[in-house]
């Protein structure tokens, strides 16, 4: 209602641009001509030409379009229009205008229009419908932004329940509630394309609906190109200690998967959690696990696809990969290396510049999200991110994770021996592998698992034996040798910052 309600304003003000950003042309057409009054609406685009949408009465003409000319070029169209004054008390619909506004003739000819409105020798009110937002700096001043609003979960149960009536069937309650969340994000034509193609498939309303939401879902960020959709496989038992964490994590999950209830009882959306410490010892695993703890998809943000070669790409995309993620909510949102994403902060030189300002729209979005996207941000070194990213309210809290403990190398040993060998797992002394893998990873350790089955099998064993087990050990250098002293500065870093410990 939002969007109706700007639109109307706007077009009472006689705004001279409004420009819809958005994929569903066939709403905003709809909206705008059920709040034009009695002001007849021409609309221009490439196939078609000129169409009269709405006569004098203010009756809608949206099935029946009537073609005022199939040849005309949006150049003559505009410059006939604004001369002749065949735009005096209409409203103006430009489709696909985006690379149009690229020609300085055509961003000369718009000029001189929203002059003429501006000036009162025109009544008229241009509204341009396109997917792409290019604004030229020539038509900043006259040009009001307005963007697609997506349907709120009653609209979309409103939606569903006419379509059931339509359709002369019925659905339960539970899976409706369950629909209108997976359907949040999706325009109200895909909404209708989706519904339309499960009942279909079924003759009903299914569990198997959610899949093609989920796949819609997930040709939006393919077609985006900016976020990443990561399958998830791992799950919490996949990781070996961590405990804290753990804890901590599915007490968001059981927030996260009763939102309304919690929303209810005071309980406040969880922002997310920044996970720091050492290489290979698990951080980017719990984010793929807690995806699946929440049962909601996994998005990825490299900040390497955001980065644009023209002036202002980089935050439109910014932009744009923000509003996907809010698209898809309820969501995991991981940024993995966050302090290679926003290296160079504060620093001289184009490239310091943009990543300062798009550090600064992410950090304002954190504080001010109010969407279901769960943000898991993993680092490896704390000391070089900004301060400003670990002030309160940017994320829940903040854990770090230290190289596993006896009992958790127990654990990992556990876990990637079951998985690679179940059948000689009760054959193997773990409790021996532990004690000589002081200082080791759990990435090591997986490594180490590897490495003996692969060894057992290439020397035509039936088994593997923790002889195998020592032997990968010992030609395996441990990554706290590696790193040295490294890793105790890290550490000692985050306990002076007061950092939650994960185990």
């Amino acid at each position: 209602m939002m969007f109706e309600e700007r639109l109307r304003e706007y077009i009472d003000a006689n705004v001279p641009i409004v420009y819809i950003a958005g994929y569903d042309d066939k709403s905003a057409v709809e909206t705008i001509l059920k709040v034009t009054g009695r002001r007849r609406v021409w609309e221009w685009n490439r196939m078609f030409g000129v169409m009269d949408r709405k006569d004098i009465t203010g009756k809608k003409s949206v099935e029946k379009k009537e073609i005022l000319n199939s040849d005309i070029s949006l150049e003559k169209f505009i410059l006939s229009g604004v001369r002749d004054g065949d735009f005096d008390e209409k409203i103006v619909i430009v489709k696909d205008v985006a690379s149009y506004l690229e020609d300085d003739d055509m961003i000369a000819l718009f000029k001189n229009a929203c002059l003429r409105i501006e000036e009162g020798l025109l009544d008229t009110v241009f509204i341009f419908i396109s997917s792409t937002l290019t604004v030229p700096k020539e038509l900043e001043k006259y040009i009001t932004i307005l963007e697609e609003e997506f349907l709120s979960e009653d609209g979309i149960k409103e939606k569903i329940d006419l379509f059931i009536e339509e359709q002369n069937s019925e659905i339960y309650e539970k899976l409706k509630e369950e629909m209108a969340i997976a359907f949040k994000g999706l325009s109200a034509l895909e909404i209708d394309t989706i519904l339309s193609l499960a009942f279909s498939k079924n003759g009903e309303l299914t569990k198997e609906t959610l899949d093609l939401i989920m796949e819609q879902k997930k040709q939006m960020i393919q077609k985006a190109g900016i976020l990443e959709m990561i399958p998830i496989k791992e799950s919490m038992e996949d990781i070996g200690g961590l405990n804290v964490l753990k804890e901590w994590l599915g007490k968001k999950a059981r927030v996260l998967n009763n939102m309304k209830e919690a929303e209810k009882f005071g309980v406040e959306l969880p922002k997310g959690v920044l996970i720091a410490g050492v290489p290979g010892c698990g951080k980017s695993l719990n984010a793929k696990a807690s995806a699946k703890l929440f049962n909601v998809p996994l998005l990825k943000l490299d900040m390497g696809r955001l980065m644009g070669k023209y002036v202002g790409e980089s935050e439109k995309n910014m932009r744009q990969a923000i509003a996907l993620a809010e698209a898809i909510a309820p969501c995991v949102l991981w940024i993995d290396e966050l302090e290679k994403a926003f290296s160079g902060i504060g620093g001289n030189g184009g490239g310091a510049e943009v990543t300062t300002r798009l550090f600064g729209q992410f950090l304002t979005w954190m504080q001010d999200k109010e969407s279901a996207v769960f943000v898991v941000a993993t680092a490896n070194d704390i000391m070089k991110l900004p301060p400003e990213l670990m002030r309160k309210g940017r994320f829940d809290e903040i854990f770090y994770v230290q190289l596993p403990n006896t009992e958790e190398r127990h654990k990992i040993f556990e876990i990637h021996i079951n998985k690679r060998r179940p059948m000689d797992l009760q054959k193997i002394n773990i409790q021996e592998l532990v004690e000589k893998t002081d200082g080791y990873s759990g990435a090591d350790i997986e490594g180490v698992v590897k490495e003996a089955v692969e060894n057992a099998y290439v020397k035509g064993n039936t088994e593997v034996t923790t002889t195998d087990f020592i032997e990968a050990i010992e030609a395996t250098h441990s990554l706290k040798e590696i790193m040295g002293d490294s890793i105790t500065e890290l550490e000692k870093q985050y306990k002076e910052r007061k950092f939650k410990s994960a185990s």
